[in-house]
Order: C-alpha cells, then structure tokens, then sequence
C-alpha cells in the first residue's frame, strides 16, 4: 500500500465532507417531519389514511435503499406528466432525489421509532395526568414527550448514523460527496484501496463523533 498517496487523498478528500453533510442534513429534516406526521396518524389509527400510513413505512423499510434511489432518480422522468409538472426542474437534479430518496426512507425509520419511545411510556402517567387535571398540550408537553424522547433517542441515534453511512449511495448518481470523490481519486491514480480506505476513515471519524455526542445526550436525559 502507497502510504503517502494514502495520505494524500485527505485533502481531496476534505472536500466531500461539506457536500455529504449537507445531504445528510436535508434528508434527516425531511425524514423527521415527514416521520413526525406519520408517527401522528398512526397512532391516532385514522381509518384509511392510517393503513396508507402502515404501508408507507412497510414499503420503505422493506425495500432497498439504493433502489429506491434509482427509482426516484432514473424511474420518475419516464413519467410525461411529471416532466411537465412544477416539481421537474427539482426531480431532475441528482442531489435533489438523492435527499429526496433518503428523506422518504428515513421518515419510514423515524415513524417507527417515535411510535416505539410513545408507546413506551406508561398509560398510568398519562392517566394521572388526567386526574390531576393536565389538559392534553400539558400532558403531552411535560410528560408523554420529554419520556418518548429519552426513549427513542438511543435509536434515532441509530438512525442518524445510518444515514450518514446510506449517503454514500449518493455517489451511484454522479454526486461528488466524500464517496464520489472517492471514486474519482480511484479511477485516476489506480489506486481503489488507498482512496477508500482514507474515505472510510474520514466516515470512521465522523461516526465516533455523532456516537459521542449522542453519548452525551443520552447520560445527561437518563
């Protein structure tokens, strides 16, 4: 192995890490609002609109990501009215339906895991609450959220570092991020094992610090 090519990708390198973060950013906004709203509707069970809800999330936890990318990225503009349609200048742009592929797989995971931290607090809070007299915004508010939250952060956590790892497949649509960059740096120096293991590091390195950081927040919420 080529030490001082190795390090010499880090530069190269440094360059994704804006373009990687940013993507991770957009899709885990869209991700949680969109799973917030999905996390609503099924567990207030709202006839058919809560099976559509179910199916969502069994759809995009059940496929792969990378093909729901393709899909998004490749498959939508065979469609001649979604060509003419407003959203088109946005579909077309790879980084546009790769935030847009990994914001729709993220609200799927994180529908499920804020159903699984509210579920997990104890009906008999909620129904003290209620005797002393809570209204629904307080109880929600002082009680049922500040508990569901302790309890799904370990897995959101989970969440995020996943996302950050699935934005790789970003570079499979031309996307320069720290992957693309390295492939680049593959393809002109012959060199696969040095760009991707300096690639695999810089990700090594990012991930210890979200674990980290997380970390902290979970120690400080017990």
């Amino acid at each position: 192995m080529n030490w001082s090519l190795l390090f010499s990708f880090f530069a190269d390198l440094a360059e994704g890490i804006p373009v990687t973060l940013a993507i991770l950013a957009s899709a885990l906004s869209i991700g949680f609002v969109l799973g917030l709203l999905l996390c609503i509707v099924r567990l207030r069970r709202i006839s058919i609109v809560s099976k559509l809800a179910d199916f969502y999330v069994l759809f995009f936890r059940g496929t792969p990501l990378l093909v729901q990318l393709f899909a998004i990225y490749y498959g939508l503009g065979e469609f001649e009215f979604i060509r003419n349609s407003f959203a088109w200048p946005f579909l077309r742009e790879a980084w546009f339906c790769a935030v847009l592929a990994l914001g729709l797989n993220s609200a799927a995971f994180t529908s499920e895991i804020m159903r699984g931290g509210v579920l997990g607090v104890e009906k008999g809070q909620l129904e003290a609450a209620a005797a002393y007299g809570f209204s629904n915004f307080q109880t929600g508010r002082l009680i049922l959220m500040p508990q569901a939250a302790r309890i799904a952060l370990p897995a959101y956590s989970n969440e995020i570092i996943l996302m950050l790892k699935g934005t790789s497949l970003a570079s499979t649509i031309s996307i320069m991020d720290l992957t693309g960059i390295a492939r680049k740096l593959s393809s002109e120096h012959f060199a696969p094992f040095e760009a991707f293991i300096a690639a695999g590091a810089i990700y090594l390195a990012m991930v210890l610090l979200l674990t980290a950081a997380f970390s902290t927040l979970e120690k400080r919420y017990a």
